[in-house]
């Protein structure tokens, strides 16, 4: 297979969910450029129509479908809707996710399950309808969740968010061992800290922002577009006997002490 093949994605399509912003719209627009079909998605139908037309601006077939990673009965709905419509998903990118910073004693139950759901157990039902059909199928296919450094340690105000991504780490390693003989490679993405608007109020802060500049040996944030190379690696058959694993983009930071 000749180089430019090993990163070609002609041909697929690939389901991101969360990418009407943020890292998930940086993974999809990079997926697109590699020459994958995108399937957007995100709760706000409105904001998915108006990326959905910028993508097609630049020439790219996408559409968008709008769901709620965390309620079942929603993405049972979303992937009948691609049964019934011919949309076969060879790519799945789990990256539908938002933070919650609050000291653990105030911590409601219910704030707590909202970013586990959301994270963990939105990964899990979204990769299992799309891992049942790409064995249905019989012809492996990709999933690519997003973890975290707080898959590896842990932070003071982001208790639910630490144990989700935890749990994000090991459940990738469990679609690996559990999808793997059908040639499903199940990997993870785990950014470092990443200008973003949820990081927006960390970068505001004075004190955190030197303290990231400061920890991180590449001395800098990083851009949502520094997880593309590591997206298009691993949705490709550049990635076809990875499995199981946690690509850390931080620019070092959990390298160093």
């Amino acid at each position: 297979m000749s180089m430019s093949h090993l990163f070609d994605l002609t041909g697929k399509t690939a389901l991101v969910t969360g990418s009407s912003d943020g890292l998930g719209l940086a993974i999809a627009r990079g997926l697109a450029a590699a020459g994958a079909q995108i399937v957007l998605n995100g709760r706000d139908k409105r904001k998915l129509a108006t990326v959905a037309k910028s993508f097609e601006a630049d020439g790219r077939r996408t559409s968008a479908q709008a769901f709620d990673v965390a309620d079942e009965a929603s993405v049972l709905g979303a992937f009948e809707h691609f049964d019934a419509t011919g949309v076969e998903i060879d790519i799945l990118v789990n990256n539908a996710g938002f933070q919650l910073r609050k000291p653990m004693l105030d911590i409601k139950t219910d704030e707590w399950r909202r970013v586990v759901e959301t994270h963990l157990t939105g990964s899990f039902q979204v990769g299992r309808e799309a891992a049942r059909r790409m064995i249905a199928r019989g012809h492996g296919g990709k999933i690519i969740n997003v973890a975290s450094l707080a898959s590896e340690v842990a932070r003071a105000t982001i208790a639910p968010y630490t144990a989700a991504k935890g749990g994000v780490k090991m459940l990738t390693r469990a679609m690996a061992a559990e999808w793997a003989a059908h040639d499903i490679q199940a990997n993870a993405i785990g950014p470092g800290y990443i200008d973003t608007e949820m990081t927006k109020p960390l970068m505001a802060d004075p004190k955190f922002d030197s303290w990231v500049k400061g920890r991180t040996p590449s001395g800098r944030w990083g851009k949502p577009e520094d997880l593309i190379g590591v997206a298009v690696f691993l949705a490709s058959p550049a990635s076809a006997y990875v499995n199981g694993q946690v690509i850390y983009v931080d620019g070092g930071l959990l390298a160093v002490i």
